[in-house]
């Protein structure tokens, strides 16, 4: 038996009605959608992600009420269980999203968020862990021009110079009150005071970091670095934060870090002295941010890489 409006075309008020107020806007369309997808990496496995994904497109028509939103929904969908993420295949499923709405829009764009699970070996020892890193990739086309852009946050360690030398004072202090007026002190003694904890003072103001970075892809891109923007970044820093840790791994963490000490003025210079000899990233925007254990606020450092045309230096982005 069928229903009486079966022959009936269900109507469509987003094409037949017009806008109450004529006017274009830059952007329509769904975030939140939870999307299982397969990512290729540069140096990694294909790897499957749970992402939250979200798609525009502008509405340039001013007496059109609105857009066809199951259609960026459909595609996405037959996106996800027959493509690998690429940024190759990216770059032409984006003209996908705009034909699906080519006589009303002329630009759209796709964001993905999800966290990748990179393998890490431990500092000294045969152990190793997982760790993870937020990454979002961002997709735009306006007028036959792609972009894309990779978002990737790397945290890490860091530990204030200022701090580090007023712990050396301590010490310092401290030795010269134990050993005063003593001409005649032995290597073993003074070995035995430094283990001791009289020759122990903890630097103040050392904690865990974030270097948040989002470089813009050049064309010959063919795969994401998410992993190689990863080691770009933690070989500048030298001190990430580990997975799998015996004593041996947390005695050459705190080797690193009294190694490496640095404001977050250092980090900044760091890693973008290292972004910048990476060709294929045309332009990079970067947030460095201490997460202060001394102050109640955090340190925070922003750059770009500068180029005529390229980021702003946004404080939030």
């Amino acid at each position: 038996m069928t229903s009486p409006n079966s022959d009936k075309a269900l109507p469509d008020v987003a094409l037949t009605s017009r806008s109450s107020h004529s006017t274009t806007l830059d952007w329509v369309g769904m975030s939140g959608i939870a999307l299982p997808l397969v990512i290729k990496d540069i140096n990694e496995p294909e790897q499957r992600i749970d992402a939250k994904v979200q798609t525009y497109v502008n509405l340039n028509n001013p007496q059109v009420k609105g857009i066809h939103m199951s259609r960026l929904y459909l595609l996405l969908m037959k996106y996800a269980e027959n493509e690998v993420v690429t940024v190759a295949g990216l770059r032409e499923f984006l003209s996908h999203l705009l034909d699906s709405h080519h006589d009303i829009s002329d630009c759209t764009s796709l964001k993905i968020d999800f966290d990748y699970l990179i393998k890490k070996s431990a500092l000294k020892s045969q152990f190793s862990g997982w760790k993870d890193y937020p990454v979002s990739i961002n997709g735009f086309l306006d007028n036959g021009k792609v972009v894309i852009e990779l978002s990737v946050k790397v945290p890490y360690s860091s530990t204030c110079p200022c701090s580090a030398a007023l712990a050396r004072q301590l010490i310092q202090e401290q030795f010269s009150k134990d050993f005063n007026g003593r001409a005649d002190i032995s290597v073993d003694e003074v070995e035995g005071w430094l283990r001791s904890e009289k020759g122990t003072f903890a630097t103040p103001h050392s904690q865990r970091s974030t270097a948040h970075v989002v470089v813009r892809l050049d064309e010959s891109v063919e795969q994401f670095p998410i992993s190689e923007v990863v080691d770009v970044i933690e070989d500048a820093l030298q001190t990430p934060v580990q997975t799998a840790v015996k004593r041996e791994d947390e005695q050459e963490f705190a080797r690193l870090n009294g190694h490496n000490l640095m404001f977050v003025e250092d980090a900044a210079r760091r890693v973008k002295n290292a972004l910048n000899q990476q060709a294929s990233y045309l332009d990079f925007w970067l947030r460095v941010e201490h997460y202060e254990s001394l102050h109640a606020h955090d340190a925070v450092s922003i750059t770009t890489k500068g180029i005529e045309g390229g980021f702003e230096p946004h404080l939030h982005r």
